[in-house]
């Protein structure tokens, strides 16, 4: 287990670590309101994954209280090199939201970087992500040594995730107006109970939160979080389009120890990601 660093606050962290483009035009912080602030991409760290592979894990500060931003994938929403350009949000829910998407690398990537952009409001943000070894997190087991590890998602009877990378799911077809029932099967270890989450004898539940991810509507979601027991279960949300198009839904699953207390393990919280195609 590596030394904990010096845990500093979410906002500053996603500021110092954001490169700006142009320096002049971006308040790193700014004053924080209801509507009408930017939003900062950050680099979480990076993690091995099972095959060899590495995944680097990106979240992000909107400095808005009650506004949902949405920046397209394009030139305003980049993530270079092209040939990883796509798994990023295009919708930006209030406030600091840790280890929202992965970028899978390759066991060579190396000292490469690559840099996701957003550019809104005429202010440009741009994060490099890396490997560094001081930026190694412990995503997929707790940092106490209790044993914790994150919930175990699945989409019908697709391959089982875990941690920010998580599962995949889909494609789903729905149409315009028309209620989608999206569900997700969800398990656990019952470790890492919080002091603020009354546990049961199948241990801690885990919390489930839904966000649009991308697409060009809105995605209402008639329950968007629940709660179900580590023991395992399935979640079901009903959720409605506005608009024809392409989406991703994302659910976030985190166990007791809570995702607002990321820190240096960025542990224990689980993302799942569901296509839908939705039809006039």
């Amino acid at each position: 287990m590596r030394p904990a660093r010096i845990l500093v606050s979410a906002a500053v962290i996603a500021a110092l670590c954001a490169e700006t483009l142009p320096l002049a035009a971006q308040i790193p912080l700014g004053n924080p309101s209801g509507r009408g602030q930017t939003v900062t991409p950050a680099y979480e760290g990076w993690y091995p994954n099972a095959d060899g592979t590495l995944s680097l894990s990106f979240g992000y500060f909107n400095r808005n209280f009650d506004e949902t931003i949405e920046v397209a994938l394009g030139p305003e929403n980049l993530i270079e090199p092209a040939e990883f350009q796509g798994v990023q949000p295009t919708s930006f829910a209030p406030r600091r939201h840790y280890g929202v998407f992965v970028v899978r690398v390759p066991a060579d990537f190396g000292e490469r970087k690559m840099y996701w952009t957003l550019t809104m409001r005429g202010q440009t943000l741009r994060v490099p992500g890396h490997l560094h070894r001081d930026w190694q997190i412990d995503a997929l087991k707790g940092e106490a040594g209790d044993g914790n590890t994150p919930p175990v998602l699945r989409f019908g009877a697709g391959d089982e995730g875990a941690g920010p990378a998580g599962a995949w799911g889909g494609p789903l077809a729905a149409r315009v107006g028309e209620p989608l029932n999206v569900s997700v099967h969800v398990r656990d270890d019952g470790v890492g109970r919080s002091h603020f989450v009354a546990g049961s004898r199948d241990g801690s539940p885990v919390n489930l939160t839904w966000f649009k991810h991308q697409g060009p509507g809105d995605a209402e979601f008639a329950e968007p979080t629940a709660r179900v027991p580590a023991s395992g279960a399935e979640a079901i949300t009903p959720v409605t389009f506005s608009e024809p198009g392409k989406y991703i839904l994302r659910v976030r699953a985190n166990d007791g120890s809570g995702v607002a207390a990321a820190g240096h393990a960025q542990c224990c919280w689980t993302n799942g990601f569901v296509r839908v195609m939705v039809n006039p």
